[in-house]
């Protein structure tokens, strides 16, 4: 074999190792999401997670981490759309809401944005909500969570007072898009009032416009 044959041969591995890893990952994840939504979180455990996905327990520790580890990666994932966290800037919509010169249109793609990813989140939220008093871990996890979406807030309220039309202070502003748009009030709303996710989406872009645009 020449050097240019092992050459090629180790890029082959690697690249069928990384497939095989990110296809055990991805098992490993669906697995959580299933037995988190239908047993909650303190009853599921490691060992069921790794039976549902057809794997042993050490390889779920090594791929994902312990518990409260694996559930933060769900939720991260269940915001960004991908299968491991997304730092704001970096995400398709918030690109195109930076992009839209009309404000009106720059809370339109939020609010869609918003529809999308409460689907995914909305029902691990209703799980959290259940464990974070008996679980410190989640507990932080979400109090991080809301920070971090409370600065996020501040960021597009800025963006829109570039435009000339915010009729209220970006601080105000900032703390309304926070509140509104919550998984608590998705799941208010979709779950328990029975809206349909298009209806949750023009509600929510509407109510933004009339609340903070001139």
């Amino acid at each position: 074999m020449t050097a240019d044959d092992k050459r090629v041969k180790r890029r082959y591995d690697t690249s069928l190792r990384q497939a095989t890893a990110g296809r055990t990952r991805q098992a490993i994840l669906d697995a959580a999401t299933a037995l988190f939504l239908e047993r909650g979180y303190a009853t599921t455990t490691m060992a069921a997670v790794a039976g549902r996905a057809g794997v042993n327990t050490d390889t779920v520790y090594a791929s994902v981490g312990a518990k409260p580890a694996l559930f933060r990666l769900l939720v991260e994932a269940a915001i960004s759309g991908e299968d491991h966290a997304v730092p704001a800037p970096e995400r398709d919509y918030v690109k195109d809401i930076r992009a839209q010169p009309d404000p009106a249109r720059k809370l339109a793609v939020y609010a869609a944005a918003m529809s999308r990813i409460h689907a995914r989140l909305g029902p691990l939220f209703g799980v959290l909500q259940t464990a974070a008093p008996a679980s410190p871990e989640l507990a932080e996890l979400w109090h991080e969570i809301a920070e971090r979406r409370a600065a996020n807030m501040r960021l597009l309220a800025a963006d829109l007072a570039t435009t000339g039309r915010l009729r209220i202070e970006v601080e105000e502003a900032a703390d309304v898009i926070w509140a509104t748009n919550s998984p608590e009030l998705y799941l208010l709303l979709v779950r328990d009032r029975r809206w349909t996710r298009e209806h949750y989406e023009r509600w929510l872009a509407d109510s933004w416009c009339r609340l903070l645009l001139a």
